[in-house]
């Protein structure tokens, strides 16, 4: 069983936003499941909802921002991988101002609020995960970022980050799992680069940001009218410099940048809606990098979606009925039994494989220069697979045979020619009554649906055996 968590009751916020400075305040409160992750702009009129998502993504500069119509809502990510590594599915965030406090820079006023005694309930998820089942390499020009991504029992976060111009060297951190971001990522702040201040003072950035709630990262040599300008700047004047690193407080962990860096990576991610299972391996990840690797995978996970229940031949499987057993089973014979072995059988589907060759007679004249599979032909390739469905089920074996009674809704959608594999699905629409069998034929080449039809047969018992 897989876990989620519910808000049993509203919890508040207040403060500051990183980048505007302007002071809001937020609540999060219980909603109804299967409402995701919603927040709520209650300072404009009429109150405007943005949902969690990737197509709301409006701008990523030093922090995720989403839009819906003229509102936008930003400095997301921290609230959001909060609420990711806690499974918490649906909330309503309903703030008066455009971005989210900033708290202390983390995620960990969030964790200890939502972990608080009486806040959460447990109860089983029925919302369907994204489980990466191929390897997937991506990288973003734009930025330098890398992301492999690979198959795994669970989430497995890694990041990498290259500071070749500071005095804190390279880092690497990982969370396997989310149980450990409460206490190994969750209090890890955000950071800054020292060069890139001045340009972040400028461009109206950070406006809410200080030492208290940010580390800020020396990747150049300071003299000592810098050091006291910067502090100025910071509204600091006692704050120290080092180990490489500005700040009101001693580092948290040896490794914190990278930590936060994966904490962004968690919040940006939850925008793709669903709980991700793949290992991702993340070379000098930000925002605007880890957006665009949300958006892939939110379309990976649309595609898996739109081809399940689409049947996966692996050659290298034994089948369950071979093709001499079929032949037991059925009275077809050359050139007319069209099922070559079985692959999956259920008490509720069955799929069989049909190798289409050129030596099948009917390509002869079907057509000279133009071979094609007839779609009658993908029909009863179904049907036979659909009847040893039936058959499988009858406690004697070897007396029964299954007779078409009809087709309907039947579509022909793509071509299918010599070297195709034709795998031949057929699912039971009713239960089984006084012999009549109806079930829904699908008939794929790879994962392209080819043609399909509703096949009802009757379960007869053969005449020289009565």
């Amino acid at each position: 069983m897989r876990v989620k968590r519910i808000l049993q009751k509203s919890i508040h916020f207040s403060g500051i936003g990183l980048h505007t400075g302007i002071s809001s305040e937020m609540v999060v409160k219980p909603a109804s499941e299967g409402s995701g992750i919603k927040f709520v702009r209650t300072d404009v009129q009429p109150p405007v909802t943005i949902n969690a998502d990737v197509v709301h993504i409006f701008s990523t500069n030093r922090g995720t921002t989403l839009k819906a119509g003229e509102a936008t809502i930003s400095t997301i990510e921290h609230l959001l991988a909060a609420l990711s590594s806690l499974s918490i599915e649906d909330v309503q965030i309903e703030i008066n101002g455009p971005e989210v406090p900033i708290l202390d820079g983390s995620s960990l006023k969030y964790i200890e609020a939502f972990s608080a005694e009486g806040v959460l309930n447990e109860a089983e998820s029925t919302r369907d995960v994204f489980i990466v089942r191929e390897a997937f390499h991506f990288s973003d020009p734009e930025t330098g970022s890398e992301y492999a991504v690979y198959p795994s029992d669970e989430i497995d976060l890694n990041v990498i980050l290259e500071f070749k111009d500071a005095m804190l060297g390279d880092m690497v951190a990982r969370l396997k799992g989310k149980e450990g971001f409460a206490l190994h990522i969750a209090d890890s702040r955000t950071f800054a680069f020292l060069t890139d201040i001045e340009p972040l003072f400028d461009a109206g950035l950070i406006k809410g940001g200080d030492i208290d709630n940010a580390l800020v990262i020396i990747d150049k040599k300071l003299t000592e009218i810098e050091a006291v300008q910067l502090k100025k700047k910071l509204n600091k004047p006692d704050a120290v410099i080092e180990d490489g690193v500005i700040s009101s407080t001693p580092l948290r962990h040896k490794n914190e940048p990278a930590r936060h860096k994966l904490l962004d990576l968690i919040g940006d991610l939850t925008l793709v809606g669903r709980e991700i299972q793949a290992k991702i391996i993340a070379t000098k990840p930000g925002h605007t990098s880890n957006a665009k690797l949300a958006k892939l995978l939110k379309s990976k996970y649309l595609e898996q979606k739109k081809n399940a229940g689409k049947p996966v031949y692996d050659p290298n499987k034994e089948p369950l009925m071979t093709l001499e057993q079929i032949r037991g089973m059925l009275p077809h014979r050359y050139p007319f039994l069209l099922v070559d072995k079985v692959i999956e059988l259920t008490d509720k589907h069955i799929v069989g494989i049909k190798n289409i060759t050129f030596n099948e007679g009917f390509f002869q004249g079907h057509f000279p220069g133009n071979p094609i599979f007839p779609g009658v032909l993908q029909m009863e390739a179904l049907a036979q697979t659909g009847g040893l469905f039936a058959l499988s089920i009858m406690e004697d074996k070897g007396i029964w045979d299954t007779y078409f009674l009809k087709m309907e809704n039947v579509k022909f959608k793509a071509k299918v020619v010599p070297g195709d594999t034709l795998l031949l699905k057929m699912e039971l629409m009713s239960p089984i009554r006084r012999g009549i069998v109806q079930m829904l034929g699908s008939a794929f080449v790879g994962n392209k649906l080819v043609s399909e039809g509703e096949l009802t047969a009757q379960i007869v018992k053969r005449q020289n055996d009565q």
